[in-house]
């Protein structure tokens, strides 16, 4: 089954494309392409939390991550809540962190506008991330754009390459009642479970470390986009829901090319298990 999976990849290497839409958005004056993160000197992990709590957000988790363990900041408010509170939009409210990468000697923080464009889809409205690109800018003053960044148009349904998920393409990790799902997720291990968060009635969003070895692979990409964990798990509509891995992967790292890859090809399948694990 690898062998056939290396030779279908190897094949789709030509299609390659990070398909993305060429359409303009109506009204949109903006860059052709956005950054995924904001980028701050290095800060101390109490440093960004007490900006972040003073500029008026909620401080969901912090996680060491990374063999350079590296520090994971997630943050929201009750604006990106709301944005998040609608079916199958429930990722965004736990999507922006903050990474304190003391390798990189950066704190790089998620781009509102690129998460919130990605993750809304065409439930998205021109201008909603501003409120929380102010509240970053009160916090971290002026901040410089990564070179990891994408097509503004093409966020809304990015694609790896052909044959890859998109957003919607989700994993469906656990069926039953909500409550039951709810339930299963709150008994899970200490050392497994990083976060819960209530996004509305009936949805709730958890953060969980993935088993240790899937983990690894932020340190065979690159540990500054760590701050991709702890991995999101969705419970709503009687169904418990996840990122596929290679689409959080793929648009947490718009570098990455098809090569850096291939060298992580099973993590798709090892979160899938891992994330599944709670609801068996």
């Amino acid at each position: 089954m690898k062998h056939i999976f290396l030779a279908l990849m190897a094949a789709a290497a030509m299609m390659f494309s990070g398909c993305s839409s060429k359409e303009a958005t109506p009204g949109y004056t903006g860059p052709a392409e956005v950054s995924t993160y904001l980028v701050a000197p290095l800060m101390s992990t109490d440093d960004v939390t007490s900006r972040l709590t003073s500029a008026g957000f909620e401080i969901v988790a912090v996680d060491t991550v990374g063999k350079a363990k590296l520090k994971s900041i997630v943050f929201t408010n009750d604006y990106l809540k709301g944005l998040a509170d609608k079916p199958g939009r429930g990722f965004l409210a736990g999507a922006l962190r903050v990474l304190v990468d003391t390798e990189g000697n950066t704190t790089r923080i998620s781009n509102p506008q690129y998460f919130t464009k990605a993750f809304l889809q065409e439930e998205y409205k021109l201008g909603d991330e501003q409120p929380l690109l102010d509240d970053l800018h009160k916090a971290f003053g002026d901040l410089q754009l990564s070179a990891d960044k994408w097509s503004y148009n093409g966020l809304a349904d990015y694609q790896f390459m052909i044959g890859r998920p998109y957003y919607q393409d989700q994993i469906v990790a656990g069926e039953g009642t909500t409550t039951d799902l709810v339930a299963k997720m709150d008994s899970a291990k200490k050392k497994d479970l990083v976060f819960k968060l209530e996004v509305g009635e009936g949805r709730t969003l958890y953060g969980v470390n993935l088993n240790r070895r899937t983990m690894k692979f932020v340190d065979k990409i690159g540990a500054h986009n760590a701050g991709i964990l702890p991995w999101m798990i969705l419970v709503e509509d009687n169904k418990a829901t996840a990122l596929r891995a290679d689409y959080m992967i793929a648009i947490s790292y718009p570098l990455l090319d098809l090569g850096g890859f291939m060298g992580i090809m099973t993590v798709p399948g090892a979160v899938e298990k891992d994330v599944s694990k709670y609801f068996n």
